[in-house]
């Protein structure tokens, strides 16, 4: 491990970042480095500057994304180097609205009943029936199953957050059923490698294979990944009549803001309201043989 490396481990340590948010960062520095081969100490603005220009240009990555490279560029240069950093040198990119993939619930059906194996299916029923992210489901313990109260404990989410959510009885049966099939007996939900014996959890991709062979054999056209399911979570809970509160407590959100984009998704919010087309009285349009 480079002294620079160690330096910016510790200052993430001391923060008490995420593990992931931890790899993330020191990830990033190492591709900055090594896009200009040399020490990352060594590079300044005017690299910062033209490393932004090539993600966006040459690795076409999306606004989101350059926003957390220049993240942890800036916490190596602020927090590791304890060098000062403008904003408006390295100005943060505007981010996109997009609204969201949504699946109807028959589509969410097809897509779990064709996965193609008994663990796949449990991993779909859990993301869906949950709403969890996909690595608060990786890390998910059998022992956040709280079958007496109904609740699901997903603990460390994002910022550190824990919340519950509740516990579909579908899901607790399908859930039983999955820990009677595993082979070794794990403190993990969902145990890593092929036999799902590891005594370490399943890694990110697991759930991303799980939705990607699922809508392959379903013949989902749509691009299928653990989010969706998140976001199919929160919509179809708004059209059964639940609140916008609660179910950005249950998604872990910490502005609503971020939990009203699902009004604009929802059937029931869309429908709710007639366009003002319908009030308008029109004579009847000419037809083709009077044109």
């Amino acid at each position: 491990m480079t002294h620079l490396r160690k330096m910016m481990l510790e200052e993430l340590q001391r923060r008490h970042y995420s593990e992931a948010t931890t790899q993330r960062y020191i990830r990033f520095i190492e591709r900055f480095a090594q896009h200009f081969h040399c020490s990352p100490d060594r590079l300044g603005p005017q690299h910062i500057r033209e490393y932004q220009a090539q993600l966006f240009t040459v690795h076409k990555l999306a606004p989101g994304s350059v926003t957390n490279h220049l993240c942890a560029l800036r916490f190596f240069y602020v927090q590791t180097l304890k060098r000062p950093w403008s904003i408006a040198d390295t100005p943060y990119p505007k981010k996109r609205h997009r609204l969201p993939r949504i699946l109807s619930q028959e589509e969410v059906a097809q897509l779990i009943d064709a996965a193609p194996t008994c663990f796949y299916r449990t991993i779909l029923m859990t993301l869906y029936g949950t709403g969890a992210r996909r690595a608060e489901l990786t890390r998910l313990k059998v022992s956040d199953i709280d079958s007496r109260r109904m609740v699901v404990h997903i603990q460390g989410g994002k910022g550190r957050q824990d919340r519950d959510v509740m516990l579909s009885p579908v899901l607790l049966e399908e859930l039983r059923a999955h820990w009677r099939r595993l082979r070794k007996k794990s403190i993990w939900l969902f145990p890593g490698n092929r036999w799902h014996s590891s005594d370490h959890h399943t890694d990110a991709k697991t759930p991303y294979h799980a939705c990607v062979q699922a809508a392959r054999r379903a013949g989902i056209k749509k691009r299928i990944y653990p989010h969706v399911l998140r976001h199919c979570f929160a919509t179809h809970l708004l059209e059964a009549g639940a609140d916008l509160h609660t179910i950005q407590i249950l998604l872990g959100h910490h502005d609503l803001k971020e939990t009203a984009r699902y009004l604009h998704l929802s059937q029931r919010h869309l429908h709710a309201t007639a366009s003002p087309l319908d009030a308008l009285v029109l004579k009847k349009g000419r037809s083709p043989q009077e044109e």
